[in-house]
């Protein structure tokens, strides 16, 4: 089952982000063929990072919660809000 992982940064948090970005991008390495997608959000003009969003297989919605909470920019508190919810791929149709 696919879920997104959508994440909303805290206000002047750039900091907490650029600091934690190797771990962040290890992570979401480690997941191998369980993460079909992820990129940050930005502001409009493109000069800064605002958010997050990831899609990822898991087996159920507490599996996808654990993969969001584990990554390292939960603890850090990057986040102002991390939603974890089901998706389903409609376009293009999946393989």
């Amino acid at each position: 089952m696919l879920f997104v992982i959508f994440c909303v940064d805290k206000d002047d948090h750039g900091h907490v982000r650029a600091a934690n970005r190797p771990a962040h991008l290890a992570h979401l390495k480690s997941l191998g063929e369980r993460l079909k997608l992820a990129g940050p959000m930005t502001t409009e003009d493109g000069s800064a990072m605002t958010g997050s969003l990831i899609v990822i297989e898991a087996v159920d919605l507490a599996a996808a919660q654990a993969v969001a909470a584990a990554d390292p920019y939960a603890p850090a508190g990057l986040f102002a809000r991390a939603d974890v919810r089901p998706w389903r791929q409609a376009i293009p149709a999946p393989n």
